[in-house]
């Protein structure tokens, strides 16, 4: 089964520049989009469901901002919208979709570059995320995909020393990513690729930062502890520029 988590900037925006040609060539299971900045009456859901998959979105309530989306040619025994918490769920930032063994979530952290106040909400967020999924890991088995706009470790940022005071690499935000980790949860990337250097998902469309790999690894395949013997491959789909970010994927056997 292929995953892919992908935070597309804009889904109309990312259709113009080939999403969807892409789409039918990588052919996967499941994918999770996040960021897709558009309501359901905006986005081509007839040519996307002529690919084979199942579609669910969950968009913002402002418009043209946040928003997350599941295609899925598994059919789900349910679909769960948002996380019941008014203050995140009006921005659109948590899908899930539950098959008969587990659980496939898209979610899209907050960003905390824009000052205090949005950085006190995220930190707020990861708070509340982190007791949300405990409590889902109760009764379910958790894949959880999306942009946590936070860098784990030095190895996943271009340049960990001047980028330490900021939001995505602040020291309280790599610690709750240590402890979330710790609370049960595998990042595919590294279980497959240890601590190979230099592979980023997100690039600012600022000083040419792509061209030079100068970016981030902000975004994530988390699998829940008792699925990850079933890991057979995680990557990252650099090379694919419909969005600022790229995609990453994640094969379970």
């Amino acid at each position: 089964m292929k995953i892919i988590s992908y935070n597309v900037n804009g889904i109309r925006a990312a259709i113009h520049k080939g999403f969807l040609e892409w789409l039918s060539k990588e052919n996967p299971d499941i994918i999770c989009i996040q960021e897709i900045k558009a309501t359901e009456d905006q986005i081509p859901r007839m040519e996307i469901e002529a690919l084979g998959y199942h579609t669910y979105f969950y968009p913002a309530k402002r418009k043209g901002y946040s928003g997350v989306a599941i295609f899925s040619k598994i059919e789900p025994t349910r679909v769960e919208y948002g996380m019941g918490i008014e203050k995140y769920d009006a921005e659109g930032r948590f899908l899930r979709v539950d098959f008969e063994n587990y659980s496939v979530v898209s979610v899209y952290h907050p960003s905390g570059t824009s000052g205090d106040e949005r950085q006190d909400f995220k930190m707020q967020w990861l708070h509340d995320f982190s007791d949300y999924t405990q409590t889902l890991k109760t009764s379910l088995r958790l894949v959880l995909c999306g942009d946590f706009n936070i860098c784990h470790r030095p190895i996943d940022i271009h340049d960990p020393v001047r980028n330490a005071h900021n939001s995505g690499f602040l020291p309280e935000e790599r610690e709750w990513i240590d402890g979330f980790i710790r609370s049960g949860f595998t990042d595919s990337f590294r279980y497959i690729q240890g601590d190979v250097k230099d592979c980023y998902s997100w690039w600012s469309y600022r000083f040419n930062a792509r061209a030079g790999n100068k970016g981030w690894r902000i975004d994530y395949i988390m699998v829940d502890d008792r699925l990850k013997s079933l890991i057979h491959s995680a990557n990252i789909l650099s090379n694919i520029v419909h969005s600022d970010h790229c995609p990453v994927v994640c094969e379970l056997d």
